[in-house]
């Protein structure tokens, strides 16, 4: 891996690019096991000097100097500080709400800019997302002020929380009586909850870019919850979030997930040998191997939900530096391995979080489930945190993997897109502050060919995982010109259209296209997307649509989740099977040439 150039597959690029879609894929499937996307090493350094600086060193030194502690270098005499950790996530609020944190930079699509979230949802004329048609005053999908000055509001009111000294209360001092720095004042915390809820309903977008389903109940429990209260409830809403995820990996998709994960590790560049350890057979069959297996289910699902029960329940000390300590490496590896939703900031803080809540105020100390001032509050506050991810779970249609607590389960909502030749360039209708993908990577010096080469990647790591086998399959079966085609990777786009993305299908499905296609006109046939859904609990099928953006939906269907785990990226033994509920075709098979 270079520091300053991108490691191409050893291909000629002006073949490679008139080569059939699946020929393609195998060519950089392969070539994706010992080099991942083949970002430069540069980029890696990039998003850890951001991390460490604007994120880590930015967020305490602003917690500190605006809270009366010691300076940043001092670390034991502010590391369990609670209006140190209260402030570190109104720090993370405000970054990613500006999408600074998660998905931003190269790993996520945003190459030149480089940031979307801000330059998109200060800018009039952009697409927002409402999340229901049926919430009043969100008619639209085009950002107006009302919407700009909503947003601006809730990055002031983060900000003046965050910067804002604390205040005492009884509630803390009867527990730790010699604190000075006080808490975040609960009255400055009623603006940004409710400000980020008004947004929200206008754009879902940046609610969830926000990451409004866990730090928003945190919010609510510093504004209305007495001290002992609200860390005993922060440590319920960690550990949801942790066994959540956890529970969701279990199944056919996450073993899908951790080998393309950890061949783009550029931690693990000079390890690929290891890397080719996460499959069966490199170069002829790329399903996990067992060491991969073992990972994802035993180190990844059985410490997930076991270490954060053994943090939540157990008074023993040693037991629970043990899970800290499991925790830590099992964020550590995440943060090592840069996945391409690149959530390095989400992963930084519940580091600190782990320690924070569970040793620096243990279950022996008084801050326990059994602490709570109320058996009713403790039980109100769990099915609270547990309603989003059960629902979600069972009707992933009604809400997005990310509130369902499915955070890289391999089990999403996702697309690839399949424009006629020439079509994708009509994206520039779209009024945005940036370009598409392929023209950013040229802006920035890439060669045109080279950079048409790289687009490749994407859909071939979206194929690398259980969905984009369905996906490519339903496109193989309506469109005889796939071949001519240009295959994009759905979450890129939507990057490059509403400025953020994180692995959620639902900002880019036919509503989305809809609003696309009111500012682009695509003939029919121009631009044609496969969508799936994410495999509900109990079901042994995902669904899918097919949609035309000059159409809308023209075919809805299913496969069956076993039978795209078992197949190859690149579909060797033809298209997967579905089954077709509804077509626009009599049918069923219409060809969309």
């Amino acid at each position: 891996m270079s520091f300053t150039q991108h490691d191409y597959p050893d291909v000629n690029p002006q073949e490679f690019l008139r080569k059939p879609l699946l020929e393609r894929i195998r060519i950089l499937s392969n070539h994706w096991v010992e080099h991942g996307f083949g970002t430069p090493s540069m980029v890696a350094v990039l998003y850890i000097t951001k991390v460490t600086v604007l994120y880590i060193l930015g967020g305490v030194v602003v917690a500190t100097v605006t809270s009366g502690l010691p300076a940043f270098w001092h670390v034991s005499q502010w590391w369990n500080e609670p209006i140190v950790y209260q402030k570190l996530i109104l720090w993370t609020v405000l970054l990613e709400a500006m999408g600074l944190g998660g998905s931003w930079g190269p790993l996520a699509g945003k190459v030149k800019p480089m940031t979307g979230g801000i330059q998109f949802w200060l800018r009039r004329g952009t697409i927002r997302l409402r999340p229901w048609t049926w919430v009043p005053f969100t008619a639209g999908n085009r950002r107006g002020w009302p919407d700009i000055v909503l947003y601006a509001a809730l990055l002031v009111s983060l900000a003046v929380a965050l910067v804002a000294p604390g205040v005492p209360t009884d509630s803390l001092l009867d527990r730790l009586p010699h604190n000075t720095s006080g808490l975040v004042n609960p009255a400055l915390m009623v603006a940004p909850i409710v400000l980020l809820i008004l947004v929200g309903l206008r754009d879902k977008t940046i609610f969830l870019a926000a990451r409004g389903e866990q730090y928003l109940p945190a919010m609510v429990f510093f504004t209305v919850l007495g001290f002992t209260d609200m860390i005993v409830a922060l440590k319920l809403l960690i550990v949801v979030v942790w066994v959540g995820a956890g529970i969701s990996k279990i199944g056919r998709h996450f073993a899908r997930v951790i080998p393309p994960m950890t061949s783009n590790s550029p931690t693990l560049a000079k390890l690929p040998a290891f890397k080719r350890a996460m499959y069966r057979a490199p170069g002829r069959d790329l399903r996990p191997s067992r060491l991969a297996e073992f990972m994802a289910h035993v180190l990844g699902t059985g410490v997930e939900v076991l270490a954060p029960l053994v943090l939540l329940f157990s008074h023993n000390k040693p037991l629970t530096v043990a899970a800290v300590v499991l925790m830590l490496g099992l964020h550590l590896y995440i943060i090592s391995a840069f996945p391409l939703a690149v959530p390095l900031e989400w992963n930084v803080l519940f580091s600190f979080a782990t320690v924070f809540l569970f040793l620096g105020f243990p279950a022996w100390e008084g801050y326990a489930v059994g602490d709570m001032s109320s058996p009713w509050l403790t039980a109100g506050i769990v099915a609270a945190l547990l309603f989003f991810p059960i629902l979600g779970s069972f009707r992933p249609d009604k809400v997005s993997f990310l509130p369902s607590m499915r955070q890289y389960s391999g089990n999403w909502a996702c697309s690839v897109w399949a424009f006629a030749p020439g079509a994708e360039a009509k994206l520039d209708r779209v009024h945005r502050p940036a370009h598409n993908q392929i023209d950013q990577f040229i802006a920035f010096g890439y060669d045109p060919e080279w950079a048409a080469v790289i687009m490749n990647l994407p859909a071939t790591f979206r194929s690398m995982h259980t969905q984009g086998r369905g996906l490519i399959s339903v496109l193989l079966k309506h469109l005889p010109d796939i071949d001519a085609r240009t295959v994009r990777e759905g979450e890129w786009v939507c990057n490059s259209l509403i400025g953020w993305n994180f692995g959620d299908g639902h900002l880019h499905d036919e509503r989305m296209i809809a609003a696309v296609q009111e500012q682009v006109g695509f003939e029919p046939g121009e631009l044609v997307v496969a969508w799936a859904e994410s495999q509900a609990w109990g079901s042994p099928v995902q669904h899918y649509k097919l949609i035309d953006a000059a159409l809308g939906v023209v075919e809805t269907g299913t496969w069956r989740v076993d039978d795209v785990a078992e197949a190859q990226p690149w579909l060797p033994d033809g298209p997967v099977p579905t089954t077709v509920t509804w077509s626009r075709f009599r049918d069923g098979r219409g060809a969309m040439a």
